[in-house]
């Protein structure tokens, strides 16, 4: 979700255009559309922030018309229809009719909008539906699915030629799919298959690597094999190094950490190693691959630990109101890193660094505000948390991201893509782990941003949710091992929605199922002190009421998690099968939340910090929850109409930045004042205790 932070980054990224002032103005093979406001049908729709309009469904037919241009459109050298949207409440399915004339021969059927809270992009290829068109049309006719009640806002709406990146994403789609299903099939295997034999322990040293395992019965013709952690491990035919195995039933070995290859310098901090067999011109695996269990970190820093529950999301030194760090007692921060400060090429505002041999570059204003950053939370002794966000195009992308997304997931594809990442957490890891805090400290990194709505927000195109896992797991393993180079204490954390065992978003993937899979590449491949931030948002968003919330049980198949039930997240949690080697309870944080205020009335404002006080006293008796980010810290433009700051919009008339009586509340949570600040919401929550919404009973 992200939205708060993520958008507002968003909003100084992207350019907030409006849509064209008039139909028919173009830019190449590209036209601007306008809606026509008076030809309707089953909706309203009004002006919004950020040139966008708001669109509700009020019936069981609901379409806009486009303008009617004076010339007929340029469907040949023009055929995507594109678009932002932002919806809390997916449509079911998208309808484009060309007129003249409006019939169903003359139309086309797309994907509805998906599930999305930040600005998402649309498209439709209306080239697949040649044969529909009529001989000149002039107008399109929206029709937004056939459900009264659906809530969405675009803008920037036009008619545009194929990108260069959407044909390559086309070229080869068949062989890819292909080529995905027997990944999948031999993954399944993998996971599945007890070997015979096992790599047990993995310790990284600073020049050498130590290996321990067992054999079981095969003790000739077998080797420790070496495979990168960009290789498929199910795919391989042959392997980067092979070292003859000798022992009893159990062996032990060192090997150099750095070997010189053609390409230059490896570190094996990051490959597997897996017991094979020769067999014929192939080799047979014979145990699971296994990554590293230890690294020796450069320092010995101490373990930091939350001082307290409550922290705020989207941290930034250039953030107002960093008294709210203080006033609001706050003992931890998330913080966004977006990895496109790395540059391929030096500039003339770049600093070079070294990393596995090579040189580096990264843009040098970037990194320095991300120092002030970490040096302000460092003067209060923050625990923080980074957020690594890649960008969607460019060389640090997935080469399968699509377009639709906002953000991409990490490429470990390949020794070239995979060093270019593992070089910026290096920098990262590196200057922010320092003894001396020259630069602050990073604590621990959340590992981009809601994957289980990977489709929005760590896009790595069509995938299955094991091959999803599959990327998003090496992804970890890379920072997880990067980081614990100069400290024993980091943590990656998956980051997670609070769509646990539901979606209304084909792309997406459930957060129970990716933690199952998780769990399973944990115990195959050597377990890592991975953690979970998860985000229980209200079951909608724009709800504040969430004692009111529908779509959640008390049970781990439970359709949400939200603070309703977060009761359910804690369960998950205390079952030993989640723990890290079976003995150590994960890490919880709920990373990114926030409650919305409708409006700026007092009853919604009530609402909202009504809603806050009943969050913080379910979770707070909770010990599986360790900290609490709230977030949005301020009101901010351009998210669907949310309010969810602790803070007015900076821009609002009566009162700009002011604080809501939620940030009261916020303030005197975990102080001798909280009992107090909480006591309105009982009443207006219609309850005598606390102890009637904490859920005690069995979680099945």
């Amino acid at each position: 979700m992200n939205h708060g932070n993520t958008i507002i980054h968003l909003a100084c990224a992207f350019v907030q255009a409006t849509l064209l002032a008039a139909h028919g103005q173009s830019e190449g093979a590209r036209v601007a559309l306008q809606l026509d406001l008076e030809n309707t049908k089953d909706v309203t729709i009004k002006a919004a922030d950020a040139g966008a309009y708001a669109v509700e469904t009020t019936g069981g037919d609901p379409y806009i018309y486009t303008m009617p241009s004076a010339a007929p459109l340029p469907l040949e050298s023009a055929p995507i229809l594109a678009f932002e949207y932002f919806t809390l409440t997916p449509t079911d399915s998208l309808q484009v009719f060309f007129d003249p004339p409006t019939s169903a021969s003359h139309s086309m059927i797309g994907e509805g909008l998906g599930h999305s809270e930040g600005w998402t992009a649309y498209t439709m290829d209306l080239g697949e539906a040649r044969n529909a068109w009529p001989e000149a049309p002039v107008r399109l006719r929206l029709d937004f699915g056939n459900q009264p009640g659906r809530t969405f806002q675009i803008r920037n709406i036009v008619l545009r030629a194929p990108t260069a990146r959407e044909l390559e994403l086309a070229q080869g789609r068949e062989a890819k799919k292909a080529a995905e299903a027997k990944l999948e099939a031999d993954l399944r295997a993998y996971l599945d298959r007890e070997y015979p034999c096992a790599v047990t322990d993995v310790t990284v040293h600073a020049e050498t690597i130590d290996l321990r395992g067992y054999l079981g019965n095969h003790e000739e013709g077998l080797y420790m094999a070496e495979s990168p952690l960009y290789e498929n491990i199910t795919e391989l035919t042959s392997f980067v190094s092979l070292t003859p195995l000798e022992g009893d039933g159990t062996f032990s070995l060192s090997l150099p950490r750095f070997v010189q290859t053609e390409k230059g310098r490896r570190d094996r901090l990051l490959s597997r190693w897996v017991v094979v067999r020769k067999k014929g011109e192939t080799h047979e695996l014979l145990s699971h691959a296994h990554y590293a269990d230890t690294v020796d970190p450069m320092y010995d820093l101490p373990r930091e630990v939350v001082r307290c529950k409550k922290g705020l999301g989207g941290y930034s030194a250039r953030r107002p109101f960093q008294s709210d760090l203080d006033d609001l007692g706050i003992g931890s921060v998330t913080v966004n890193i977006y990895l496109s400060f790395m540059r391929q090429e030096p500039g003339k505002n770049t600093f070079s660094f070294e990393f596995n041999g090579k040189t580096y570059h990264a843009d040098r204003n970037a990194i320095d505000h991300l120092d002030k950053t970490f040096l302000e939370a460092s003067k209060r002794n923050l625990i923080t948390l980074a957020i690594l966000l890649v960008p969607k195009s460019g060389f640090l992308a997935h080469p399968d991201c699509d377009p639709s997304g906002i953000f991409s997931m990490a490429n470990v594809t390949s020794e070239e893509d995979l060093n270019y990442y593992a070089a910026a957490l290096d920098l990262l890891a590196g200057r922010y782990s320092r003894p001396d805090r020259k630069y602050g400290r990073i604590h621990h990194y959340i590992v981009h941003n809601e994957v289980d709505a990977g489709w929005v927000w760590t896009n790595a195109g069509e995938k299955t949710p094991l091959l999803y896992m599959d990327l998003y797991h090496k992804s970890m393993r890379t920072v997880h091992l990067i980081a614990r180079q100069y400290s024993a204490h980091p943590q990656a954390f998956i980051s997670l929605t609070h769509y646990w065992n539901w979606t209304s978003d084909r792309h997406f993937y459930h957060s129970k199922e990716l933690l199952k899979l998780l769990l399973e590449f944990s115990g195959a491949e050597g377990d890592f002190e991975w953690a979970v931030a998860q985000h229980p948002y209200p079951e909608s968003l724009y709800e504040p009421r969430v004692w009111e919330d529908k779509k959640v049980d008390f049970t781990l198949d439970t359709p949400l998690i939200t603070y309703k039930n977060i009761e359910v997240l804690a369960a998950w949690a205390r079952q030993p099968s989640t723990w890290f080697r079976g003995d150590t309870p994960r890490v919880v944080f709920l990373t990114e939340q926030g409650l919305n205020s409708k409006t700026y009335s007092d009853e919604d404002l009530l609402d909202q910090a009504a809603g806050m006080a009943y969050a913080w006293k379910k979770l707070e008796v909770l010990d599986e929850i360790q900290a609490f980010q709230y977030h949005n810290w301020m009101d901010a433009r351009g998210e669907g109409g949310l309010r969810i700051g602790l803070r007015r919009f900076p821009d609002d008339k009566t009162g700009p930045g002011g604080v809501k009586p939620i940030w009261k509340v916020y303030q005197k949570l975990e102080t001798p004042e909280e009992d107090e600040a909480c006591a309105f919401a009982l009443k207006h929550i219609g309850i005598k205790n606390w102890d009637e919404v904490r859920y005690t009973g069995e979680i099945r």
